[in-house]
């Protein structure tokens, strides 16, 4: 397993317990959905594969070499002062990689995500949509092994969310990182993933999961299939099931 889980549970200071116990395990070329209500614990699992914190108990497995995971978060959290081609390619210059390598790099990044041509843009310029696709351009510039989604298109509208899906899909198909997908809306989940992991209300616990039948990327017309339909409601149902609101 590329990142993992094993029985992990996090308590705050006077919130009391907010995740767990709960295992969670995601392989290479494997893209993993994590779906539950508000206040699982979702983005604190995804924060616990990061190492942005530590478990209270349990164990951590994750590929923790420099540059070997990358987020990217609901917001793009681009540097307003810097170009697009600048973002992308600051997790290479903040390694310690010559400035001019850096940044043939995160252009080449940037063509990948659709924005040759954007490189000098600074974030005001940008849509959402395109803002996005930096942010992208940024955590595959290291080409992580993990990458980890916490709701990136939750801000957008249906037409880029459905577009940037697909591209998403198309980009881990063809440098094959395990990837964890954080998202509260199941039909994206299970149009993303290859198995879709529900959680029961917090502190989240699994409450089971799913696998998706169908080829990654998705092919024309998939979310009309009635695999697509049926799985989708199979993880609704298991969302109701566990009590989910």
């Amino acid at each position: 397993m590329t990142a993992a889980l094993v029985e992990v549970e996090v308590e705050y200071r006077g919130r009391g317990r907010v995740l767990g116990p709960f295992s969670l395990a995601a392989a290479a070329g494997e893209i993993v959905a994590l779906v539950g209500p508000s206040g699982c614990g979702k983005s604190t699992a995804l924060r616990l594969l990061a190492g942005l914190e530590a478990p209270t108990s349990g164990e951590v497995h994750r590929a923790a070499g420099r540059g070997e995971t990358a987020v990217v978060f609901q917001l793009p959290t681009l540097a307003p002062w810097l170009s697009a081609q600048a973002n992308a390619a600051l997790p290479l210059e903040l390694a310690g990689t010559a400035r001019p390598e850096a940044r043939a790099r995160a252009l080449e990044a940037l063509q990948r995500v659709g924005l040759g041509g954007a490189e000098n843009a600074r974030p005001a310029q940008l849509s959402g949509g395109m803002a996005m696709r930096v942010s992208l351009a940024r955590a595959l510039v290291t080409e992580p092994r993990l990458l980890l989604l916490d709701e990136p298109f939750a801000a957008l509208d249906e037409i880029t969310r459905r577009t940037l899906a697909d591209d998403v899909l198309a980009l881990c198909a063809a440098s094959g990182p395990a990837v964890v997908f954080v998202t509260h809306n199941v039909e994206e989940a299970v149009y993303m993933a290859s198995r879709v992991v529900v959680m029961t209300p917090g502190p989240g616990r699994l409450a089971g999961e799913i696998a998706v039948p169908g080829p990654l990327p998705r092919p024309a017309g998939f979310r009309t299939r009635e695999g697509f339909r049926a799985t989708a409601e199979a993880v609704s149902d298991l969302l109701a099931a566990s009590g989910a609101r």
